[in-house]
């Protein structure tokens, strides 16, 4: 299919049955090719992966979709709905409806990262994917184990510790009551959200992104946190996919310091780690870098062909 970068109309969205609801996802360029998965984070909806699908349909199957409560896919009827199991769950069933029979590249940014992270551990997937890309968004669990890590008397621990809680202040505010949906509301217009990321990270925006439901994608999007954060705190488990992962650092990012995603190279034999002078939208100000990453991850994994800087930046686990 054609995107509208092309001249022709943009693919219509398919519903997709994903955990006890349906998904809104659409598929890009050669089904007989590759086929690299992207999933986007909060507050975003698909529209965001634009230069990215741009960049990777002509070569590679892309297919995007809108995670539950996102977009034009389905709103969960309670926060339950919004579990990392179930998240997990429609990954793999929208995995399964456009690349049934080959795996598939995962592709994961922010929320979409962490639920991805949960995808590729669940040991009944195993096997489901190629590759795992891998922006701006750990495991819980192993932020979890990280902060535990760094409760010491050490002065270093102390001020890791205290940065990444500077950088996560937004967490605790979300789980606070009504507040979060009533800032929703503003936040949640897409002039003011547009702006704001241009005039922080210098973000570009376009006519598809940010996306006409921004405000409710943002309230709903709150319940991501709620329902799995204190949960996965209380008890962390450690992670293993056999896998191969490419991670990708930030090393401007506002939310995820790089310090927190040290340590990821213990939950896969095979992981990749990419720096990057950017924030935490990367995937909008380097889509570029981006995609000649995830291209050369796919080349590896497909057909054994390796670059020096692939090779360089690979990590002992």
């Amino acid at each position: 299919m054609v995107g509208s970068e092309g001249g022709a109309a943009a693919p219509a969205p398919r519903r997709v049955q994903g955990a006890g609801l349906n998904l809104a996802a659409t598929e890009y360029g050669d089904a007989s090719r590759p086929t690299v998965l992207l999933v986007h984070g909060f507050p975003d909806t698909s529209a965001v992966w634009g230069p990215l699908v741009r960049s990777l349909s002509p070569d590679f199957h892309v297919v995007t979709y809108d995670v539950r409560g996102a977009g034009q896919s389905d709103t969960p009827a309670s926060r339950d709905g919004y579990a990392l199991e179930l998240l997990a769950a429609d990954v793999a069933a929208v995995a399964d409806t456009f690349s049934p029979s080959r795996p598939v590249h995962l592709v994961a940014h922010d929320w979409g990262s962490i639920q991805a992270w949960e995808a590729v551990t669940t040991v009944r997937l195993t096997g489901r994917f190629a590759s795992y890309t891998s922006i701006s968004g750990p495991p819980i669990d192993h932020a979890a184990l990280w902060a535990r890590a760094h409760r010491t008397r050490r002065w270093e621990d102390i001020r890791l510790a205290l940065r990444q809680a500077i950088h996560s202040w937004y967490i605790a505010f979300f789980h606070l009551p009504v507040l979060p949906n009533l800032v929703a509301r503003i936040a949640g217009n897409r002039g003011v959200w547009s702006r704001t990321l241009h005039r922080v990270e210098n973000v570009p925006s376009d006519g598809d992104w940010p996306a006409p439901t921004l405000a409710a994608d943002f309230s709903h999007g709150v319940e991501l946190y709620r329902a799995n954060i204190r949960e996965r705190f209380r008890r962390p488990r450690p992670g293993h996919t056999d896998t191969p992962v490419q991670i990708v650092v930030a090393k401007r990012d506002r939310y995820v310091m790089p310090a927190l995603l040290q340590g990821l190279e213990a939950w896969s034999p095979t992981v990749w780690k990419r720096e990057v002078d950017a924030g935490h939208w990367v995937i909008r100000t380097h889509p570029t870098e981006i995609a000649r990453w995830v291209r050369e991850v796919i080349e590896f994994t497909e057909d054994g062909r390796e670059v020096p800087e692939l090779a360089a930046s690979r990590v002992a686990g």
